[in-house]
């Protein structure tokens, strides 16, 4: 199963959550960046629709596949601040 971390960290004078090398939007607060965090990752884990996808891989090559809006991954939250 596929695990999505966010993570908590200061940022740009404020606060973030980060997935990945990916940054939220800068919060205020710590605070109001775990709530932003929190409600991602809930909305991460909701299952969502089966449906086809194309898509083209790092050698450039496409790909077609059918997408499972059951396989959800978990999420975890971290929280460094």
């Amino acid at each position: 199963m596929v695990m999505v971390k966010y993570e908590i960290v200061q940022h740009d004078g404020g606060w973030a959550y980060k997935v990945g090398d990916a940054l939220s939007e800068t919060f205020r607060s710590h605070d109001a960046a775990l709530k932003a965090a929190n409600k991602a990752a809930a909305r991460q884990k909701r299952p969502g629709v089966t449906d086809g996808i194309v898509y083209q891989d790092a050698k450039g090559e496409w790909h077609e596949e059918l997408a499972d809006g059951r396989d959800r991954p978990s999420t975890r939250i971290v929280d460094g601040g």
